[in-house]
């Protein structure tokens, strides 16, 4: 098995200003080919718990937040223009800062000594048995894992400075993902249909992803042969690429959404995470000489990937968030698609470095970036290096081993 060059760390080189802002299964129909084309809130949550284990449970209280969705999906954007211009700023902000060009959604120095000239480029994979092996996370800067209905997840892989040569497989979008990617900025969005309350909030007029879709850019995917639908769609940050170029979709770097640095006092050993999913445990699994967490999973092993590469990350960030059904069902069957609260503040874990630094994250407004505090108010920073954000759902139980 190949392990990936993890765990590098790249120090600051002379006087350097960063700005980093603190601030299912729903099969849904894509275009189908035979191979590559050539295009190429809410409730506030608060525990104190001891650093090794938690369960926590939160009462429902979101009435008046369904009442406001049965109004419109997108009722959530504030002011276009103010939320625009605070973009704006802070990536102004960000390009002159001195020093070497470091990624901005890693912290790492960039490919050839200069941060690509493009967007970032989100893309929705699918995560069930049937899935694995997956292409592409390997190379992704950042992957949210979110819940989705009937207790399986999906990831938004979110790629800028480092390119995917196969994604797959792509998978239908859901109605929060906007939020999650809000802090980000403007970014491409890949993914394969979606129920239409989230294909009105993907594509309004106050909505920062620029839809490059498979109902949109059929071109941009295709099947594999050696795998069955819906599980087998697949495409390339390339090709993604192209279709945006195609239809004059402005394109710069995202904004940072992560502060690094060198990690404060307060940090504990974990050597093994365990999330205790529905369907199955995730582990993530501290290794020393590689300075990397591994992903494995109860059911299926190691998370392998097609090129029998196990996926691996820098930093593990753990948000409890509170879950619940919106009016809209997602399938056939009947299950409600769900939404998360991903404004305010709520239990955290972050790991790095073989460390756990538990404490709470913020995020006053959805526009804005998370951020992390210890218990003693002291905010966390993360390595340098690619980063997973693990979303779950209060209730579920969390425990690390030293």
């Amino acid at each position: 098995m190949k392990r990936p060059n993890g765990g590098r760390r790249v120090a600051a080189v002379g006087t350097s200003v960063l700005v980093l802002l603190a601030a299912a299964c729903g099969g849904h129909a894509a275009p189908s080919a035979s191979g590559p084309r050539s295009t190429t809130a809410l409730p506030s949550t608060t525990t104190t718990v001891p650093a090794t284990s938690v369960t926590t449970a939160h009462p429902h209280h979101h009435k008046a937040k369904r009442a406001q969705l049965k109004k419109h999906p997108a009722h959530r954007k504030g002011a276009v223009h103010a939320k625009r211009g605070a973009h704006k700023a802070r990536h102004k902000a960000a390009l002159v800062a001195k020093g070497p060009a470091l990624c901005p959604l890693t912290g790492t120095l960039a490919p050839g000594g200069k941060v690509p000239r493009r967007a970032a480029v989100a893309v929705k994979v699918e995560n069930l048995p049937q899935a694995r092996p997956q292409w592409g996370l390997d190379k992704a800067d950042i992957v949210f894992e979110e819940p989705v209905e009937g207790g399986i997840t999906r990831f938004i892989a979110v790629y800028q400075c480092q390119a995917a040569a196969r994604i797959e497989p792509v998978r239908s979008g859901r109605l929060v993902d906007p939020q999650i990617l809000e802090p980000l900025g403007r970014i491409l969005f890949g993914y394969s249909g979606a129920i239409q309350p989230a294909i009105n909030e993907i594509d309004s007029k106050t909505s920062l992803l620029e839809d490059v879709g498979a109902d949109k850019f059929g071109n941009a995917y295709w099947r594999d042969p050696d795998r069955y639908a819906p599980h087998n769609l697949v495409t390339s940050t390339a090709a993604l690429y192209a279709a945006a170029g195609s239809v004059g979709y402005k394109q710069k770097p995202p904004t940072a959404i992560f502060s690094y640095g060198r990690p404060a006092p307060g940090g504990t050993p974990a050597a093994v995470i365990n999330i205790d999913d529905p369907l199955d445990v995730t582990s993530w699994t501290w290794h020393r000489d590689t300075g990397v967490y591994y992903r494995s999973y109860s059911d299926t092993g190691a998370a392998v990937q097609g090129d029998n590469v196990q996926i691996t990350a820098s930093n593990v960030i753990v948000m409890l968030v509170h879950e619940w059904p919106t009016p809209w069902p997602e399938d056939d069957t009947g299950a409600l698609e769900n939404e998360l609260t991903l404004k305010g503040k709520g239990p955290a874990w972050v790991f790095r470095d073989g460390a756990q630094f538990f404490g709470h994250w913020e995020r006053p407004l959805l526009d804005h970036p998370t951020v992390f505090y210890e218990t003693n108010g002291t905010k966390i920073t993360l390595t340098p290096g690619n980063t997973w954000v693990e979303l779950v759902p209060d209730g579920l139980h969390i425990s690390v081993k030293p």
